[in-house]
């Protein structure tokens, strides 16, 4: 197993709330995100509504000169990266900074500097006069560089993509390389700006989005019957991972310890997951095997469940049948409901979630969820409407990408 591994910071910049004290009242209390789109103009699109930030003011963070550097995605990186480093009370300068590593994901990367110099060359008349930040702007692995750059953090460092499950690899990432003892502290998280017009325009045409417009506020309802699609969201999510004798040594606040996690692929299709949850299925059953816990022991599940008619009840298949007759005291829930879904940042974004229900023994609810499925097992706790207060001491975070990949990440009570 190697070495434990314990979480001692968190950010979140989020369409519920723009710090992780925001965020955390937001999906305890029900908060919904959802707003008609403010920064394009959606007539002919077929989706007019998303879960965007609000209040973010970009001046408010950064000077005018940094601006330039950097795409939106970016920015959201190094808001919610600095708030989980200050939470972590970190001393800068006495870390080392060569075991200090970042992992850092996105699904899309830089979108709107794409969109912007695209949309400019055609405008003149196909003169090509890029920025010279083009490139930097938009790689996906800018997000870690530019975290590592402003803090000297000259550890590991890198991007992993998996759609929208990629901070969730960065977060198992960054518990492997800890248990190896290839770093002391690891930054993981992701960041998402897809709120774009080649974003919901790419979504809509592979009718993977909500088109209720007439009831966007409610739209994103996983498990109703009437679920058509989820809702893009935007944002950022970051916590630090840590060696326990390190965070021990230096008296740090220690929120929960993750204990596990795995991965798979569906190998089924590029966009629709197995039907039969089969490879959410062993990402599971290997997730409690790489923790040493057995399915008994597992309390709430943060669900993928993204309000798409297909992915919710393949999910919710594969966990009554990885946790049979213990299905009925999980609790499930859906905070995609209240956050929509922040694709390659939704994994962090929900391990948060996962974390606070450890730490402080309450399950967020899903929301807008007025009439269940009848194909879904009436074994299943989906926990809806209002928080629920229990004890939870372990939780486990579920995440899946277009491609067929699995990942799931376990968080557990820290006990010394």
């Amino acid at each position: 197993m190697g070495k434990r591994v314990v979480v001692t910071g968190m950010g979140a910049l989020t369409p519920i709330g723009n710090s992780i004290n925001e965020f955390l009242d937001g999906i305890i209390n029900g908060k919904n995100g959802v707003n008609l789109i403010s920064t394009f103009d959606t007539t002919h699109f077929k989706t007019k509504f998303a879960c965007e930030l609000k209040g973010f003011v970009p001046e408010n963070h950064f000077d005018r000169k940094e601006l330039r550097k950097l795409d939106l995605f970016c920015q959201y990186a190094l808001v919610a990266a600095q708030e989980a480093v200050t939470n972590s009370n970190i001393d800068l300068n006495a870390v080392d900074k060569t075991r200090v590593g970042v992992i850092w994901g996105s699904a899309y990367g830089g979108v709107n500097t794409l969109e912007e110099q695209v949309f400019d060359y055609v405008r003149h008349g196909n003169i090509p006069r890029f920025t010279p930040f083009f490139l930097p702007r938009m790689i996906i692995n800018i997000g870690a560089a530019l975290i590592a750059i402003k803090y000297g953090f000259k550890g590991i460092n890198y991007a992993p993509v998996a759609a929208c499950a990629s901070s969730n690899v960065a977060i198992l990432d960054g518990l492997n390389q800890i248990r190896m003892g290839n770093a002391d502290i690891i930054l993981c998280g992701g960041s998402e700006a897809a709120i774009a017009e080649t974003g919901i325009g790419a979504f809509n045409a592979a009718m993977a989005l909500s088109t209720n417009n007439d009831e966007y506020e409610t739209a994103c309802r996983p498990f109703d019957t009437s679920r058509d699609g989820f809702v893009m969201a935007e944002g950022a999510g970051a916590i630090v991972l840590e060696e326990l004798e390190h965070a021990q040594r230096r008296g740090a606040n220690i929120y929960a310890e993750i204990i596990g996690g795995a991965m798979t692929c569906d190998a089924y299709h590029i966009t629709a997951p197995h039907p039969d949850g089969e490879g959410v299925n062993r990402a599971m059953t290997l997730t409690m095997q790489n923790a040493q816990i057995n399915a008994s022991q597992v309390d709430y599940i943060n669900g993928h469940s993204t309000s798409t008619p297909l992915g919710d009840l393949c999910e919710l298949k594969a966990i009554c049948d990885v946790f049979g007759d213990h299905t009925k005291n999980i609790s499930v829930s859906a905070t995609k409901s209240m956050t929509g879904h922040l694709l390659g940042a939704a994994g962090v974004i929900e391990a948060i979630a996962c974390i606070n229900a450890v730490k402080n023994n309450i399950i967020p609810p899903t929301i807008n969820t007025a009439n269940v499925d009848p194909l879904i097992s009436s074994e299943l706790n989906l926990t809806l409407g209002i928080a629920q207060k229990r004890e939870v001491n372990v939780a486990m975070n579920n995440t899946f990408g277009f491609g067929g990949q699995n990942v799931i990440t376990l968080f557990r009570k820290y006990n010394a």
